[in-house]
């Protein structure tokens, strides 16, 4: 990073997406939890989950389109601008009314709708701020900041709750965002920008989602990538999301506490895979890495089942928390080998006029796939014990990955080979 413009790119970039991030991931859970303790109820407590996450499927392939169609810069500036001056609103209103649970749903809808238009098109503008040799450690720089938001937002958010007003967090989290904002101003989001000048600003957002679609099915390469993502999270929400809290809390009869513990491991494992990466792919191809952390999550959900087998020999929680922290930091390190690189190279292929409804199309597919994992997971481990269900789940992702990447001409295996696809 000698060159000064790309390293203030590369620092502004980090701070702006911490900002956005991490704020979105503690008012979340501060929120929730102030529902849950005004209101007693499970149900309004995920409600308000679910009210984070509707704008991410809803709203992303509309956002793609805002981020090819427009100034990245602008509306990257425009949406956390927006957030904060929200926020700040909200504070007032709340003052003068008070902070009631329809107020914190509409708050929570239009807040996560600032924050994914401003998620989609900060990721399309990444291969336009710094250099192709600093693509790969943005991209791990962006995998740690998400990974560190799911570990200390909760707990952030949990202090929040415990010892600050609410309503001085809002404010608190509006102005972070106005600052965030501004310092985003500074960044040159034209530093690596190779594509047309002139932009149509002019939008038809069936037709533009239309491009965007034809684009990904006339290109092996993209739906190559897209089948790896469907596989992944379709198989974490079978073998891993509902069958490890059941394990744990059902089978073997451990405390809430040990849980949290398990579950902080696995963004730490990202952290470190992210950090690993740029060396991992410096010795191997991307099919090699692609397969081996396939193998690697495939071990992983297997050994989740293993204690279930040997739960008559009465190990220790201890003995417990060690086994699944390890399982789950090696977990998170197979999941960063295989996110970034495929990020990485969906960056590098798409050009900037498509590379926002392509990123948000993606991801749509892939938020949606996710639920029906969970469904199907949830109704068979009614039928069939929980290790039946990690040791099939965990299979059928290795063998469908090595499927997707055999097939001829699905991935490219070198930077060099990616103009042929």
């Amino acid at each position: 990073m000698k060159d000064k413009r790309q390293r203030l790119n590369f620092i502004l970039f980090s701070l702006g997406k911490f900002v956005s991030i991490f704020g979105a991931s503690i008012y979340s859970f501060a929120t929730g939890l102030y529902i849950l303790k005004i209101t007693g109820s499970g149900l309004n407590f995920a409600l308000s989950i679910i009210v984070s996450i509707l704008p991410i499927v809803t709203i992303n392939p509309f956002a793609g389109v805002i981020a090819d169609k427009f100034d990245k810069k602008k509306i990257v500036v425009a949406m956390d601008i927006a957030n904060g001056i929200f926020l700040i609103l909200l504070y007032i209103v709340s003052g003068i009314y008070g902070l009631s649970i329809q107020l914190i749903y509409i708050s929570t809808f239009i807040t996560s709708i600032f924050t994914t238009i401003f998620g989609i098109s900060m990721e399309a503008a990444i291969p336009n701020i710094v250099s192709e040799n600093m693509l790969l450690n943005i991209n791990s720089a962006s995998k740690i900041i998400d990974s560190m938001s799911s570990i200390l937002g909760p707990m952030i958010g949990g202090i929040v709750f415990a010892f600050i007003d609410i309503r001085y967090f809002i404010l608190f989290n509006g102005i972070s965002y106005i600052f965030s904002g501004i310092s985003e101003m500074f960044i040159d989001f034209k530093y690596n920008y190779h594509g047309n000048n002139e932009r149509e600003n002019s939008i038809n957002f069936v037709e533009d989602m239309k491009k965007g679609l034809k684009y990904i099915i006339e290109r092996k390469a993209i739906i190559g990538i897209l089948s790896v993502f469907i596989s992944l999270n379709f198989f974490i929400g079978l073998s891993i999301t509902i069958p490890l809290p059941y394990i744990i809390n059902n089978v073997l009869v451990l405390d809430s506490k040990t849980l949290g513990i398990i579950q902080s491991a696995f963004p730490v494992g990202m952290i470190i895979g992210a950090l690993l990466i740029k060396r991992i792919i410096q010795r191997a191809s991307y099919k090699k890495i692609l397969i081996f952390a396939s193998l690697g999550l495939c071990i992983c959900i297997n050994l989740l089942g293993v204690p279930i087998l040997f739960k008559n020999l009465l190990f220790t929680n201890t003995i417990y928390t060690l086994y699944y922290c390890g399982i789950m930091i090696v977990f998170g390190v197979s999941i960063s080998s295989i996110d970034i690189p495929i990020m990485y190279m969906l960056q590098k292929l798409i050009p900037d006029e498509y590379r926002g409804r392509v990123l948000s199309i993606v991801m749509s597919v892939v938020k949606i796939i996710l639920p029906l994992g969970l469904i199907l997971s949830g109704f068979l481990l009614n039928i069939i014990p929980a290790y039946f269900i990690t040791t099939l789940g965990g299979t059928s992702l290795f063998f469908t990955n090595v499927l997707i990447l055999n097939k001829k001409k699905v991935l490219f295996l070198d930077i060099g080979e990616e103009n042929r696809y």
